[in-house]
C-alpha cells in the first residue's frame, strides 16, 4: 500500500506542476500530524480545509471564527481535525460510502457505515466543495478497492484553483493571479508576444534613438547661438540663418522620424492584434466543451476583439515613444547636473514624489480598470444573449423588462467608468502640478544665477529646455501606469486562454481505426461539476451494430451519456471502451469523422441549406446531398423554396420551420455515413405523417450501425435491440420493449403513463 501511495503522491505533484491545478494534498503541522496518531505504514493521501464549524455559536458569528478544520484521508481512515485537535475518525472498513452533498449555499462530506447509519462529517463553504468532493471521491475508491481486493484509483484534480494560494483573493477569471504572478511574468509575455517581428522592433528602437538625438541637440544649437551670437551683440542676420536652418533642419527631420515611427508602430500593432485573434480563435475551437460552458460568451467576445485591440493600442500609442522618452529623460538629467547640480537636486524632489504617488496608487489603477472590465464583459454578455434571443423576447412581450435590464448593466458600466475617469481625472492633474512646480523652481534659481553671474543665459535655456525634456515625458508617464496595467490586463486575459490546455486531447497512445461499434461500460461515473454526480456506476455492454434507446425521466443523465459517447467530456471514474480500446485513447479526429448527431437543440448555421448539409463533409457532391436529403425527408420541401439548396436559412435557421430544421440535421448527419449515429430526440419537431417517413429512413439508416436513441415518445423505440433505462443515476432496466413491459417496473410506468396523457388528448 506505501508503493502505491507514493505513487499516487508523485502523480498528483507531476500534473499540478506548473499548471495550478487544485490542490488536494495540504501539509499540516507538526501539532496537528501528532493529533491525527498514524500507525505504521499509514500515510496522509488527501487532506483539505474545510471552513464552517457544528458549532451554533461560531456559526453565528462566523467572522470572528478563525479555528482551521482540516479534513484528512489515509489508508485506513478519514479524520477530521479542529483547532482543537482530532475531533472525529471514522474507518474506511466499517464505511459503505463517503460523500459530499450540496445544500444550500454550502456542502456537507457525508459518511454511510456498513450498518445502514448516516453521519454527517463536515460542512463547508461552496468555496472548498469541489475539494471536498475529490476528497470523499479519493477516500471512496479505498473502500472500493479493499471490496474488490484491488489497487485504490488514483484521484487527481484536473480543475484549476479559484483562489490565489498566496494572497487569497478570487481569481478574476483567469488563471494566474494578477497581484502576484509579478512584472517579470508580464514582460515574459509580452517578449513572447514580440518574438516573431525582432526585426521591426529593432527598426522602431533605432527610430527611436534618432528621434531623442534630434530632440537633445536642439538645446545645444539654441545655448551656442545664445552665448555666442546674442550674449556679446556680435551676432548677424547671417548666425541667425545658421542658427534656425540647423533647427529647422533637426524639427523636420525629428517629425519625418516620427512620422515613419509611428507608421511602423501602427503595422506591429495591427499584425499582432490580427494574429492574437487567429491564434485566440483556433485556441477557444481546440479547447474542450467544458471550458466554453463554463465562459460566457460576452467574455469570450471580449477577449478576442477588445482585449486584442487593447495591445493594437498600446503599440500604437506607448510603445513607440517608451525607448526615446526615456533616453530623452537620461542625457536631460546627466545635461541638467552638469550644468548645476543644485537645481537638478530641487527640481528631482519633486519627481520622486510623482513616482511614489505613482507606485502607491499602481494597485488601486489595476484594481479599478479590472472591475470596469468586467462590468463590460457582463454588458456585451448581456446584449448578446437578448439578441439571440430576440425572439424568444418578443414571443413573451418582455422587451421593455429586457431594455430596462440592459439599461441598468449598461448604468452600473458608466457608473464604474465614471468613478474610475473621475479618479483619473482628480490624479493626473496633481502629478501634472507636482512636475510643473519643478519648472518654477529652475526658472527662478536659474534667473537668480545669471544676474549674480553664476550661470550664462544660454546654459540658463539649455537648462530650462532640458528640464522640459524630462517633465515633459514624466508628464506623459503620468499615462504610463494606467496604459500599462490596461496592457498587461488585456495581455493576462488573453494569454489566460492561449495557456489552457484542453481537457480533452489525444495522447502518444491514441489510434485511429474503423468503428464496429462495441461498447462497454465499466463503473461509469460522471458530473459536470465534481460535488453533483449526474450518473454514477453506469456498467452495460453494447454489441456493433445494436441500436440502444435511451429512457428516462428529464434530467435523469441520458443527453449526458450520449456526451461521454462522443467524447465531449470525459469520464470521472471508471471507462468507456470501445472496440477494445478505451475511448480516451481513440483519436478525437477519427472518432467524430465516423459518428452522425442529430442533437436535440438543432443548430443550422447562417448561410445556404447546401452549405448545412454539407457542414458533415466538405467534398460531398450535391447528388450525395441530394439523396442524403430524400434518406431525411428533406428534398420535397427544399424543391418548394424559392432558391432550392442554395436558400439561406438564416441566422440559427430561424427562416425554416422547427421540423424543417430537424430534417435538415438528419441530412447532415447521414451524409457524413457514419458508422455510429446519435440521436437525441431526432423526431421531436415533426408532425406525425413526416414522424412515420423519417422513421423508415432511420430504420434503413441505422442497420448495420450502432445506434444511440433518446426519445420521450416511447413509441418511437419499439424497434430498438435494447432499452436502458437510466433513473436515480445509474442504470436501473435493460431489456427490450416486451421484455420491460413484463417487468412492470420503471419503463412500464412510463409507457402506462404516456398511454394515459394520449387517452386524454
Amino acid at each position: 500500500m506505501r508503493s502505491t501511495n507514493e505513487q499516487m503522491q508523485g502523480f498528483i505533484s507531476e500534473k499540478q506542476k506548473g499548471q495550478r491545478l487544485m490542490k488536494l494534498l495540504y501539509k499540516l503541522n507538526q501539532e496537528q500530524t501528532n493529533a491525527l496518531a498514524l500507525g505504521e505504514g499509514e500515510e496522509i493521501c488527501y487532506c483539505v480545509p474545510a471552513d464552517l464549524s457544528f458549532d451554533s455559536r461560531k456559526m453565528q458569528a462566523r467572522e470572528a471564527y478563525t479555528g482551521k478544520i482540516w479534513l484528512v484521508v489515509t489508508q485506513e481512515r478519514l479524520a477530521v481535525l479542529e483547532e482543537n485537535g482530532l475531533a472525529a475518525s471514522y474507518p474506511l472498513a466499517e464505511c459503505e460510502k463517503i460523500k459530499c452533498e450540496h445544500q444550500v449555499h454550502n456542502g456537507i462530506l457525508t459518511v454511510t457505515k456498513k450498518d445502514g447509519s448516516v453521519i454527517c462529517a463536515a460542512r463547508f463553504s461552496m468555496r472548498h466543495i469541489v475539494r471536498a468532493a475529490y476528497l470523499a471521491r479519493g477516500a471512496q475508491s479505498f473502500i472500493s478497492a479493499e471490496a474488490a481486493g484491488g489497487s485504490p484509483e488514483r484521484v487527481v484534480s484536473m480543475e484549476y484553483e479559484k483562489y490565489c494560494e498566496k494572497c487569497g483573493r478570487a481569481l478574476p477569471g483567469t488563471r494566474k493571479c494578477l497581484y502576484c504572478e509579478g512584472k517579470m511574468e508580464a514582460l515574459r509575455k509580452f517578449m513572447t508576444l514580440c518574438g516573431g517581428y525582432v526585426g521591426k522592433l529593432l527598426l522602431i528602437s533605432l527610430l527611436m534613438v534618432l528621434t531623442a538625438a534630434a530632440n537633445l541637440l536642439v538645446p545645444l544649437v539654441q545655448r551656442n547661438f545664445i552665448d555666442g551670437a546674442l550674449a556679446d551683440g556680435s551676432g548677424t542676420w547671417g548666425d541667425l540663418g545658421i542658427f534656425a536652418g540647423i533647427t529647422l533642419s533637426l524639427v523636420v527631420l525629428r517629425i519625418l522620424i516620427s512620422v515613419y515611427r509611428y507608421w511602423q508602430c501602427v503595422s506591429l500593432g495591427a499584425s499582432l492584434s490580427m494574429s492574437l485573434r487567429r491564434k485566440l480563435y483556433y485556441k477557444i475551437q481546440s479547447l474542450s466543451l467544458s471550458f466554453i460552458n463554463n465562459r460566457k460568451p460576452g467574455e469570450l467576445l471580449n477577449r478576442v476583439s477588445r482585449d486584442t485591440n487593447q495591445i493594437r493600442g498600446f503599440m500604437e500609442e506607448v510603445f513607440g515613444d517608451m525607448l526615446s522618452a526615456l533616453l530623452t529623460m537620461i542625457v536631460s538629467l546627466i545635461v541638467m547636473f552638469l550644468i548645476s547640480w543644485k537645481m537638478t537636486l530641487m527640481s528631482f524632489v519633486f519627481i520622486i514624489i510623482v513616482f511614489a504617488l505613482t507606485k502607491a496608487c499602481r494597485h488601486h489603477i489595476h484594481n479599478i480598470y479590472h472591475k470596469q472590465w468586467l462590468k463590460s464583459d457582463e454588458l456585451a454578455d448581456n446584449l448578446q444573449d437578448v439578441i439571440s434571443g430576440m425572439r424568444v423576447v418578443k414571443s413573451f412581450g418582455k422587451e421593455e423588462r429586457e431594455a430596462e435590464r440592459f439599461c441598468r448593466k449598461a448604468n452600473e458600466f458608466a457608473a464604474i467608468s465614471r468613478k474610475n475617469e473621475t479618479f483619473w481625472a482628480v490624479f493626473f492633474p496633481t502629478l501634472t502640478f507636482l512636475l510643473g512646480a519643478g519648472n518654477y523652481i529652475a526658472v527662478y534659481f536659474g534667473g537668480m544665477d545669471v544676474l549674480n553671474g553664476h550661470m550664462t543665459l544660454g546654459q540658463l535655456v539649455q537648462f530650462i529646455t532640458y528640464c522640459g525634456y524630462l517633465f515633459g515625458p514624466l508628464d506623459w508617464m503620468t499615462h504610463l501606469p494606467r496604459m500599462v496595467m490596461q496592457m498587461v490586463t488585456s495581455l493576462n486575459r488573453i494569454y489566460d486562454v492561449l495557456d489552457e490546455e484542453p481537457s480533452i486531447a489525444d495522447t502518444q497512445d491514441s489510434r485511429s481505426f474503423p468503428i464496429r461499434g462495441a461498447f462497454t461500460f465499466e463503473k461509469v461515473s460522471f458530473g459536470y461539476h465534481t460535488y453533483e454526480p449526474v450518473l454514477e456506476n453506469i456498467s452495460f455492454e453494447v454489441k456493433p451494430g445494436e441500436m440502444i434507446g435511451l429512457v428516462g425521466a428529464s434530467g435523469a443523465g441520458k443527453s449526458t451519456l450520449i456526451n461521454l459517447i462522443m467524447r465531449l467530456y470525459d469520464v470521472d471514474q471508471g471507462r468507456i471502451i470501445l472496440d477494445g480500446v478505451d475511448l480516451r485513447n481513440v483519436k478525437s479526429e477519427s472518432l467524430h469523422s465516423q459518428i452522425g448527431v442529430v442533437l436535440q437543440e438543432t443548430f443550422l448555421f447562417s448561410g445556404s441549406i447546401l452549405a448545412n448539409i454539407r457542414f458533415a463533409r466538405q467534398d460531398a457532391s450535391l447528388a450525395e446531398v441530394i439523396q442524403a436529403a430524400k434518406a431525411a425527408n428533406a428534398h420535397d420541401f427544399i424543391c418548394k423554396t424559392p432558391d432550392g439548396y442554395n436558400t439561406y436559412v438564416g441566422e440559427h435557421g430561424y427562416n425554416l420551420s422547427g421540423g424543417e430544421r430537424q430534417r435538415i440535421a438528419i441530412a447532415r448527419a447521414i451524409l457524413n455515413n457514419p458508422r455510429l449515429l446519435i440521436l437525441d430526440e431526432a423526431t421531436s419537431a415533426l408532425d406525425t405523417e413526416s414522424e412515420f417517413l423519417i422513421q423508415q429512413a432511420l430504420n434503413r439508416l441505422v442497420e448495420g450501425r450502432t445506434t444511440f436513441a433518446i426519445a420521450h415518445r416511447l413509441s418511437t423505440l419499439r424497434n430498438a435491440d435494447r432499452l436502458v433505462v437510466i433513473d436515480r443515476h445509474g442504470v436501473a432496466e435493460i431489456g427490450t420493449h416486451n421484455e420491460l413491459l413484463e417487468k412492470k417496473g420503471i419503463y412500464y410506468g412510463l409507457v402506462t403513463a404516456q398511454l394515459k396523457m394520449a387517452e386524454g388528448a
